[in-house]
């Protein structure tokens, strides 16, 4: 479970941020700004303690805070090196954020011509799971490995051929639950897991936030709903029909989940 989060507030720029595989219009950004709000306060009825970062105008997907570090494995952060030149800045952004949790041995840095996406980072136990994808590349995982190996990690590259990141279309839910959708659904790599497989018409809805037994997912996706009732998790829901058009990916990518080394 965490109990800490970071997340950024979208600047009026998020509109024009990129949409590579939503496609979908340009996001309202006062509907986006009022869904950001509201799965805020999702967050905080699950007893998360939540830190909202200002907004960054001048880029405008900022907002999803995932992408530039990753922070799911407690003993140490990782200030990735998004593909998108766009992006790059927001890791400078980012850094004083982790340095109020992390202290500087404990923070790591991917280097170009390395990339990397918190996207594309998957924890489960010990074994760390990272997309070979469009946003992360094998000089990227390489370098990640060497961070993560000396602290007890086993870092296992997944080809992503036809998502955005490898959370696109799995989520590891705890208890040996994966949620899984598209070319994943019985992938080799995760034939130990049981698998809760998700609708194709339903997709988007792959990527959920787990805290312990109860699940955040996005609102509006009822097949999804009923598969993670089945398997005995509480829902919460939260409408994110805005963020949806800039990024295909739920609320994962709009949040940093912090455990302390």
């Amino acid at each position: 479970m965490f109990k800490n989060a970071i997340v950024r507030i979208p600047g009026h720029s998020v509109i024009d941020g990129i949409d590579d595989y939503a496609q979908l219009g340009k996001p309202n950004f006062d509907k986006a700004r009022q869904e950001h709000a509201d799965y805020v306060k999702a967050l905080e009825s699950l007893g998360v303690t939540v830190t909202a970062l200002p907004p960054l105008e001048t880029m405008p997907d900022s907002c999803f805070v995932e992408d530039p570090a990753v922070v799911s494995t407690g003993k140490f952060a990782v200030i990735t090196s998004p593909a998108k030149a766009s992006r790059n800045p927001e890791r400078d952004e980012i850094l004083p954020a982790i340095q109020q949790i992390y202290d500087p041995d404990h923070i790591f840095y991917i280097n170009a011509p390395a990339t990397m996406e918190g996207g594309d980072v998957m924890q489960v136990g010990n074994t760390i799971y990272i997309g070979l994808s469009a946003r992360t590349n094998q000089a990227g995982i390489n370098q990640f490995k060497e961070i993560a190996e000396p602290f007890g990690y086993t870092v296992i590259a997944v080809p992503v051929k036809r998502v955005l990141h490898l959370k696109t279309g799995v989520t590891y839910m705890g208890n040996n639950k994966l949620l899984v959708s598209g070319e994943y659904i019985d992938y080799p790599t995760f034939s130990d897991f049981d698998q809760l497989k998700v609708p194709a018409d339903e997709a988007y809805a792959v990527n959920c936030i787990a805290n312990g037994n109860t699940v955040l997912m996005p609102a509006g996706f009822p097949k999804v709903k009923q598969l993670l009732a089945d398997a005995g998790f509480n829902i919460t829901e939260a409408h994110m029909s805005e963020f949806e058009k800039n990024r295909w990916r739920f609320n994962l990518s709009l949040i940093t989940l912090l455990k302390k080394h």
